[in-house]
């Protein structure tokens, strides 16, 4: 008997760690074969491949559920003996509509392990398999397990070691050391299991060290990295002790916990860009965090990120939607959250996810959402389709010119000039109504930028030079000439021989400007006073800036 385990990945980077540990652990069994796949692959491709499987199994998530099941779908039109099971986080609650899927035979909801395994041993005879969902007589059949896979089986499994070593150079590794979160925010699924489970330490530092020496991005799935404070220590040692160059270490911190002994250790002993720290905010309004039964001190979440922000480059997140949460509350979250300049801001929209109280108690803070993954928010009580819209836009504009590095300087100028909410909104809508977020050229995002602060501030000068710097500054080799000219020849020539720059190995581009940038960049205060400011382009790497001298 010949069994697939599968996935569709998000993207080719990504390694799915439930079909490893899955395969890793019933690898004697005969004719169990993995493979993964990416949800841009047609399901007539994966189909072809997965067609001659007695059993395909998928871990299934809201990012491929559509595609899983058209993948499905396609398969039985090419094999119907072919038994679909599927597993994962998308079919552990509210399963009853999937498994009326004509295309689905089986479900495995919650922690997989015990099921899986069993699944093997007795198929095709599964009636006594516990937690296994499936049809007999066209009538649904479910006996819940009610046991909890001991994490202490894990001991001896290396879950890459089926990997080539060369592809997981290229791609991201995820490791948990734990299972459960110990908090009850409503609109996550990790709330539903509080109860955390460690992985034996002496396994996690193996696969650690594995990982480290042949791989290069390492996340931690833990919610909650930092509970145990001597558990986060001995492993941040452990990095400290045996990472490689170009090891890049992330986890998801809660960072109003962290205790001082970790905020000390990082900055004493952690290299920058090693770590990186995500950092789920979510919102600044008490009323809303209380609603859904999350915790958090801001002040004490942004103490911490202002302190570690020089050691650890920083991935903050905050979601619009949530219970209580209006427009102005939504405006001074993303407000107060954008001061501390963090390199990569997310904002996402309140999803329903199944399994969560949030998706269970809909009707009563008015909400509607698409039935359809994601199962984003459509309106609510608190936010009308429209003030939704406007921050749709907003988030677009805030990824495309703030956490692609595309106009940094601007931004923060325009967040003390004019509000970085009422910018970002202004940016976003004159964005979509000329063009496509998702589809226009680099030289186009500038134009539409330039335009928008003609438009909206014509008599602001200051906007318009900083966005020539930024556009400047954002090309590896010398772009063609925008917003502001060169000056001659002579002048610049005369700059670079005053700055001592290496014109025979770099090119530069000489710009004036009615202010000093580097008092600018190391103040956000202006000092005007006519200044010739060189940006270097190396050719490989982003631009410079070189140097500026008096003009």
């Amino acid at each position: 008997m010949r069994i697939l385990l599968t996935t569709l990945n998000a993207k080719y980077i990504h390694m799915n760690l439930a079909v490893r540990l899955l395969y890793g652990l019933n690898q004697d069994h005969e004719g169990l074969e993995w493979k993964e796949f990416a949800i841009k692959e047609t399901p007539d491709g994966i189909a072809q491949f997965c067609k001659d499987f007695e059993v395909v199994a998928f871990s299934c998530y809201i990012w491929n559920i559509t595609q899983t099941l058209a993948v499905a779908r396609r398969i039985k039109e090419l094999n119907p003996q072919t038994k679909i099971l599927l597993g994962g986080p998308e079919v552990s609650y509210d399963w009853q509509e999937t498994i009326a899927l004509p295309e689905v035979d089986f479900i495995i909801p919650g922690e997989g392990e015990i099921p899986f395994s069993d699944f093997l041993k007795a198929y095709p005879h599964i009636e006594k398999v516990d937690n296994l969902v499936y049809k007999k007589d066209n009538k649904v059949q479910f006996v819940p397990g009610n046991k909890s896979f001991d994490l202490l089986e894990l001991a001896e499994l290396n879950p890459y070691k089926f990997e080539p070593v060369e592809d997981i150079k290229t791609k991201v590794a995820y490791l948990e050391t734990s299972r459960g979160c110990p908090y009850k925010c409503e609109f996550c699924l990790a709330s539903l299991d509080n109860k955390v489970r460690y992985l034996p330490t002496p396994s996690i530092k193996e696969n650690l060290l594995y990982l480290m020496q042949h791989g290069k991005v390492i996340k931690f799935l833990d919610r909650t990295f930092n509970v145990k404070k001597d558990f986060t220590l001995e492993i941040f040692q452990f990095i400290l002790d045996n990472h490689l160059p170009g090891n890049v270490f992330q986890f998801e911190i809660t960072a109003d916990i962290v205790h001082p002994d970790i905020v000390k250790f990082v900055k004493e002993k952690v290299p920058k860009g090693l770590f990186r720290f995500e950092i789920g905010i979510q919102t600044v309004n008490q009323k809303a965090n209380l609603e859904v039964s999350r915790k958090q001190n801001f002040e004490k979440t942004k103490a911490v990120i202002l302190e570690l922000h020089a050691y650890v480059e920083m991935h903050l997140d905050l979601i619009v939607g949530l219970p209580l949460d209006y427009w102005a509350d939504i405006q001074y979250s993303i407000e107060q959250v954008f001061a501390i300049h963090p390199p990569e801001l997310q904002l996402g929209f309140l999803k329903f996810l199944k399994g969560t109280p949030v998706r269970e108690r809909y009707a009563q803070y008015g909400y509607r959402f698409d039935p359809n993954p994601p199962y984003q928010i459509i309106e609510s009580n608190y936010l009308s389709k429209e003030e939704l819209f406007q921050i749709t836009l907003l988030e677009e504009a805030l990824e495309l010119y703030w956490n692609k590095s595309r106009a940094q300087n601007t931004l923060l100028y325009a967040e003390k000039k004019y509000g970085i909410f009422p910018f970002l909104i202004g940016i976003g809508n004159w964005f979509h109504a000329r063009s496509n977020f998702h589809k226009h050229s680099l030289d186009e995002s500038f134009e539409l930028l330039a335009s928008y602060c003609k438009q909206a501030y014509p008599d602001d000068t200051l906007i318009q030079e900083l966005i020539a710097v930024d556009y400047y500054l954002h090309f590896k080799v010398k772009p063609k000439t925008m917003f502001l000219e060169e000056v001659d020849r002579t002048q610049k020539t005369a700059g670079i021989l005053q700055l001592g720059l290496n014109q025979h190995r770099y090119r530069f581009i000489a710009i004036p400007l009615s202010f000093s940038f580097s008092h600018f960049q190391s103040t956000r205060q202006f000092r005007f006073e006519p200044t010739l400011l060189y940006v270097q382009y190396t050719g490989t790497e982003k631009a410079t800036i070189a140097g500026e001298c008096s003009f």
